[in-house]
C-alpha cells in the first residue's frame, strides 16, 4: 500500500516541481500583449512623413537659412554649431499653463560637390504648468514652547506636464518653406554683392 502511494505521489511531485520552475520563470502564464498604448506602434516609419527636406544651397547656407527663419519668428537661438542649430521659443496660451517649442535642426551635404543640402527638422512641444506650494511658519520662544502661528508664504514653481515631438504635417511644410523664401533671399544678396 505504502508503494502504491510512492509510485502516485512522484509524478504529482514532478508536476508540482515543474510547475513551479516554470512560474518562476513567467512562462506558466500565457505571454502578455503588447499594450494598446504603446507609442512605438504608431512609428510607421513611412518615407512620405519625413521631417527632412531638400535645399539648393550648401550646408553652411542651408543652417543660415534655418537659423533666419527661427529668428524672423522670434525663436531664440540656443545652440549654434557647424551643421546644426537649436531653437526655442515660449507661449503662454492659457493663464497658468505655459508651452515651450523647441527645434533642432541639422543640414547634411547632399549631390556631387555638396552643392545641395539637406535639412533635418524636429520640433518638441513641452507643456509646463504652475505648481503651487505653501510654507507653513512656527515660532519657538524657550519658556512657554512652540507657538504656531499663521505666518504663511506661497511659491509658485512652473513643472513639466507634457512633453511630444510635433509630428511631420502642415507644421513642418511651412517652416521649410519659409526657410527656402529665406535662402533664395541670400542668393539674391550674394548676387547684388558679386556684381
Amino acid at each position: 500500500m505504502l508503494q502504491t502511494h510512492r509510485s502516485f505521489l512522484r509524478p504529482l511531485a514532478g508536476g508540482l516541481l515543474a510547475a513551479a520552475l516554470l512560474s518562476g520563470c513567467g512562462l506558466s502564464t500565457p505571454l502578455q500583449a503588447t499594450p494598446k498604448s504603446a507609442v512605438y506602434l504608431n512609428e510607421k516609419f513611412q518615407s512620405d512623413e519625413t521631417f527632412s527636406r531638400l535645399f539648393d544651397g550648401g550646408v553652411a547656407e542651408t543652417c543660415e537659412a534655418a537659423r533666419r527663419a527661427l529668428l524672423s519668428q522670434g525663436y531664440i537661438i540656443t545652440n549654434v554649431r557647424e551643421g546644426a542649430i537649436n531653437g526655442s521659443k515660449r507661449f503662454q496660451p492659457e493663464g497658468e499653463v505655459h508651452v515651450e517649442l523647441s527645434f533642432n535642426i541639422v543640414c547634411v551635404a547632399d549631390g556631387k560637390n555638396a552643392q545641395i543640402a539637406t535639412a533635418y527638422v524636429s520640433a518638441q512641444q513641452d507643456r509646463y504648468a504652475i505648481k503651487k506650494s505653501t510654507n507653513a511658519s512656527s515660532i519657538g520662544i524657550s519658556a512657554i514652547g512652540s507657538i504656531s502661528v499663521p505666518l504663511s508664504s506661497s511659491q509658485d514653481s512652473l513643472v513639466k506636464v507634457a512633453s511630444e515631438t510635433i509630428p511631420a504635417g502642415d507644421f513642418y511644410d511651412r517652416f521649410f518653406a519659409l526657410m527656402n523664401r529665406m535662402l533664395r533671399e541670400q542668393a539674391n544678396d550674394k548676387r547684388e554683392v558679386d556684381k
